[in-house]
Formats: C-alpha cells, structure tokens, sequence
C-alpha cells in the first residue's frame, strides 16, 4: 500500500511533472506474469527512474545499510527505499549474491517484477560493462522473460556523489522480451549462462548507445 501511495499520490506526480520521463517501448513490458527487468546502471536514480515509469510494482534488492542510516539522511533513505518496494539484503557475507538471486526468485514465482542490474554496480565512467551471470541464473530457475530496459541518461541527472538531481527530462528506452525458454534443460551450465547474459548486454548496448567494455565494473573500481 505504501508503495502505491507513494508512487500514485505522493512522490510520483510530482516526479513526473520534474523530470518528464520520456519513455520507448513501455509496450515490450508484459501486462502480467513474472518478468526480469535488466537494466544498465548509471546512476542512484535509476531505482527511482524505472519503478516510476512501470505501470506494475517492480522489486529491485539493495544492500541492507541504505535501511540502517541515522539521522535526516537515514530517514529519507529508509523511507525510498521500502516505499519503493525494494528489499533489503545483506551483502557482507559470502553469500551476498545468492541471497540476493532467492528473494528476486521469490517475487518472479510470485507472478511479479523483478529489477536486476546485471553489471552488478554502477557504471564509474558511463560506459556499459561486462554482465554477471546472476541475470542469467534468473531467468533460467523461473522460466520469466527478460525486458532489457537502458536508462540514457540517468548520469547527467544524478552523476555518482550528487545528492540532489539536475532537472532534466529523463529518457529510458525498452527493449523486447527475450525468451531463453530453448536453454531451459541446461541450468546451471556456467557456458549457457555466459552466453545468456552476454546477450542481454548486447541488447542494452544496442539501445542504449554506450560504448561495451568486456570488463567487470567492480573490477576497474577495486583496481582504482
């Protein structure tokens, strides 16, 4: 309910009157089912970007310390983040990723959207990155399709270490649905899984304009 609240009366129509989201191919976005939504990440405003666009609840997973904060800051973070949907997982241990991947299987099983960034993290220079094998694992252990969705420029609206947003219209391009029903047999094969997600990056660099680098992001980030 707090999700709807918020979206419907009051942070989105006011979002919506900033920001103006232009928006191609909302149509590629079933009306019903499970769907994974994979989008490039640019930006912290994405999370707030794609739920806003989708006439469905979309459920993205974040790091647990965003709903732990203290102070105004705190809050604030706290209150986005349950009030759009997402949820809280700890990613300080071993499993961080797994957990992750159960409870966006959850929410696929439960018919609904899941939002996954398959670079893992943000992209440090606005190029798009190597994807991880998560999105892929996804979709073949719940059967959904994958939307790619490319947020163009997010990173112009909130570059990384902004807190407030340049108001600008924010553009978003959908893609088709991919089916990877035809590798449905062959779960758990890291090669089907390399290639699934290889794909998929492919899509989001093709609708998103951005030069691929066939590099982990985290990678260069831990290297800087």
């Amino acid at each position: 309910m707090f999700y709807w609240l918020l979206k419907l009366v009051v942070l989105g129509p006011l979002l919506r009157l900033v920001f103006r989201p232009k928006v191609e191919g909302l149509r590629n976005v079933p009306r019903s089912g499970p769907v994974i939504l994979a989008c490039n990440h640019l930006s912290f405003s994405d999370s707030i970007f794609t739920p806003l666009i989708m006439k469905r609840k979309v459920t993205f997973v974040a790091k647990a310390e965003y709903f732990t904060g203290k102070g105004i800051k705190g809050w604030f973070s706290r209150m986005f983040f349950t009030g759009a949907g997402t949820i809280p997982v700890d990613r300080s241990g071993g499993q961080a990723a797994q957990a992750a991947l159960d409870t966006l299987l959850r929410v696929l099983r439960q018919g609904d959207i899941a939002g996954i960034y398959p670079e893992g993290t943000r992209s440090p220079d606005g190029r798009l990155y190597r994807g991880k094998t998560g999105v892929a694992r996804l979709a073949l252990e719940s059967g959904a399709p994958v939307v790619p969705v490319a947020l163009l420029n997010t990173d112009e609206i909130q570059p990384t270490g902004t807190l407030i947003p340049a108001v600008k219209r924010v553009r978003i391009r959908i893609g088709e649905p991919l089916d990877f029903s035809r590798y449905a047999d062959q779960k758990g094969d890291r090669f089907v899984e390399r290639a699934i997600t290889d794909e998929i990056m492919y899509e989001l660099m093709a609708l998103s304009g951005r030069e691929y680098v066939d590099v982990y992001a985290s990678t260069l980030k831990a290297a800087a």
